[in-house]
């Protein structure tokens, strides 16, 4: 084991904190003289908080910053969540180590106890996110959407405080904050389908660090990059970011990769959904998520991509 003490680079949030330290316990527990010190950041998804994500750039806001300063030296590497990261690599810089997945669905969390389909009518439900607005859309027209920002906590004490009769978070944040006292329905893979990468976490160094690459290999999970490749070459083949209501999904069974896709429309009037499978391989894992995007492409899903681009 090196000497070195490697710089790890994290946003300030109390999640980002703990997905952070998480990580490097966890190569401390497979490699006792792992040594490392916590940098910290502030991103332009971190300052930009009165504005929907989809409307300020979307992908990219809370890595653009840690990535240049991985680019020029001043870290080591970053724990990112997955669906952050834009589906193409940066210059120099590589996904190193993908852990293993979180709770990847979405969950309702309200202060009165309730679910989706029993929230009163014209109820106020907090998101920002596109692809979490159509599917809502899509099951109950009546709710009436507002725009959700900030840290898990703030999200939540809106909530709390009747701001909103419900938010919709990502079940992973929340869980491993501890927080998941506040949640009253985990939404099912039918009404909510999550965004690529969801509940995962992105190990990124840069691609000539040998030394620490080796290192962060010992905690990767197989089975996660699989299914997470999948998901993210469905994005890029549909060239989708934050700018269109995008989900996918894949897991493993019996090693063979299955996966489902959507495409809808903002209003949630239209929903489109592909399905398939293919060997628990990397290339077919890539495979797959192509040929799901030409499926659902074939079906008219970029007229609804387009439409959605001309409604921001």
């Amino acid at each position: 084991m090196t000497d070195r003490i490697f710089v790890l680079g994290t946003r300030k949030s109390k999640l980002a904190l703990w997905q952070a330290n998480h990580i490097g316990q966890s190569l401390q527990d497979i490699q006792p003289g792992f040594q490392f010190r916590l940098e910290t950041f502030i991103t332009t998804g971190d300052i930009k908080l009165d504005q929907p994500l989809p409307e300020i750039g979307g992908k990219g806001l809370f890595t653009q910053e840690l990535e240049h300063a991985l680019q020029t030296g001043a870290i080591d590497f970053v724990v990112h969540s997955l669906k952050d990261l834009p589906v193409d690599d940066t210059a120099g810089l590589s996904i190193s180590s993908i852990p293993s997945r979180e709770n990847p669905k979405d969950v309702l969390i309200a202060k009165q106890k309730c679910n989706l389909m029993n929230l009163p009518q014209g109820a106020k439900v907090g998101t920002s996110s596109l692809r979490r607005s159509a599917q809502l859309l899509h099951v109950r027209p009546d709710l009436v959407l507002l725009p959700l920002r900030g840290n898990i906590d703030t999200r939540i004490q809106k909530a709390l405080h009747g701001e909103y009769d419900a938010i919709i978070l990502a079940a992973a944040g929340v869980y491993r904050l501890g927080l998941q006292e506040f949640v009253q329905e985990e939404l099912s893979m039918e009404i909510m389908l999550p965004a690529p990468g969801q509940g995962a976490l992105a190990i990124q160094s840069r691609k000539n660090d040998k030394t620490l690459n080796s290192i962060l290999s010992t905690i990767e999970d197989k089975n996660t990059r699989h299914a997470v490749i999948a998901e993210r070459s469905f994005l890029k083949n549909l060239g989708g970011g934050c700018s269109a209501p995008i989900a996918a999904y894949a897991t493993i069974r019996d090693d063979l990769l299955y996966m489902d896709g959507l495409v809808a429309s903002v209003d949630g009037e239209k929903i489109l959904r592909v399905n398939g499978s293919c060997k628990n391989t990397l290339d077919q894992a890539s495979q797959l998520g192509m040929v799901l995007a030409g499926a659902i492409l074939r079906r008219g899903a970029k007229k609804l991509m387009q439409m959605d681009k001309g409604a921001s």
